[in-house]
Order: C-alpha cells, then sequence, then structure tokens
C-alpha cells in the first residue's frame, strides 16, 4: 500500500477538496465523513464550518463537536479519503450516524485505504479519551463492513432508516 498520512483539512488543499467532492457527485455516490461537503460548494465555506466544529464554543447548534480529516497520499499529496470524528452523540448519530464515518474517492478504492485511515481515526479517539466507538454501514456496503470488521468492530444490530428505504449495519468497536 502506498505511504498516507492523515491530517487536518486546509487551505492548500482546497482544489483537491473541490475535486473530491466533484468525483463523488459524479459517480453518483454520497459523501460520508465529511459533514457538509456534498451541500457546500465552496471549499473555504467547508473548511470554515470544519474549524467551527472542532471547538466546543463554535460548534453550531444541532452538531456536535468533530475532528475532521483528510487522507493524503504521499507519492503524488493527493486526497484519497476523508475520516471525521464526532466526539459525542446528538439524537440522530446516536441512532443513524454513529461516532465515525467515512468515505474513498471512488477511482481510490479497494487499496486499503479505508482501513488504514479507520485504524489511524481510533487511535485519535483513545487519545481523546473515548472509551468506545459506534459505526454505522449500509447493510449492502461490503468494503466497509470489512473496513470495521478488520478494526475490531462487533455487530449490535442492522436498523432500518425510515424515509431513505435502506438498512444500516450498527457496530461497536471497544478502545480498551
Amino acid at each position: 500500500m502506498d505511504s498516507l498520512r492523515i491530517i487536518s483539512p486546509n487551505k492548500c488543499y482546497l482544489k483537491d477538496i473541490a475535486a473530491y467532492r466533484k468525483e463523488f457527485i459524479l459517480s453518483g455516490d454520497t459523501l460520508e465523513g465529511c459533514g457538509s461537503l456534498e451541500a457546500t460548494e465552496d471549499p473555504n465555506e467547508w473548511l470554515e464550518e470544519v474549524k467551527a466544529k472542532a471547538d466546543e464554543k463554535t460548534v453550531p447548534d444541532g452538531w456536535v463537536v468533530s475532528t475532521q480529516f483528510i487522507c493524503v497520499r504521499e507519492s503524488d499529496d493527493r486526497i484519497v479519503g476523508m475520516i471525521d470524528v464526532r466526539h459525542s452523540f446528538n439524537d440522530f448519530l446516536r441512532v443513524y450516524g454513529g461516532n465515525i464515518g467515512y468515505s474513498v474517492r471512488p477511482s481510490e478504492r479497494r487499496k486499503g485505504y479505508a482501513k488504514w485511515m479507520l485504524s489511524q481515526a481510533l487511535v485519535y479517539c483513545r487519545k481523546i479519551g473515548m472509551s468506545k466507538v459506534l459505526i454505522n454501514c449500509l447493510e449492502k456496503n461490503e468494503g466497509s463492513r470489512r473496513t470495521i470488521l478488520a478494526n475490531g468492530g462487533k455487530y449490535e444490530s442492522t436498523i432500518y432508516v425510515p424515509g431513505e428505504n435502506v438498512n444500516l449495519e450498527r457496530y461497536w468497536i471497544e478502545l480498551e
């Protein structure tokens, strides 16, 4: 696997953040683990939201404190994935969103990037004092299920998401 690093998104990656978003939109896939990036055309605006959500003093109403990472391949400095760590739950996250959301660029899938990103996010979760995390994936998303299981996920249940007509599998990962 290529050498990777997860870092905080910043202005150096504005063009690649926009390209990442565009690739998902063109593929018809949804952006997971990216906050409002799917709905935000201006990467600068998204970076401001990421910054606001990182601090309990500035987190927008209805959101929880979270830490957003981008996963960058070192050989070409390209964003290959994104992962978001939510430090706590609101009502939505407790049921449907979980503590961690992630995505891998459609053109970069099946290379082990998601598994590596999640392992790094779990190190971060331990560092900030979390004892366990909830991660959900669509029932039909075999790649995400394998990623979660490879990182110690234990299946809890499958729930139906009203209005979206999909089932979500819920997994817990113990961090202690």
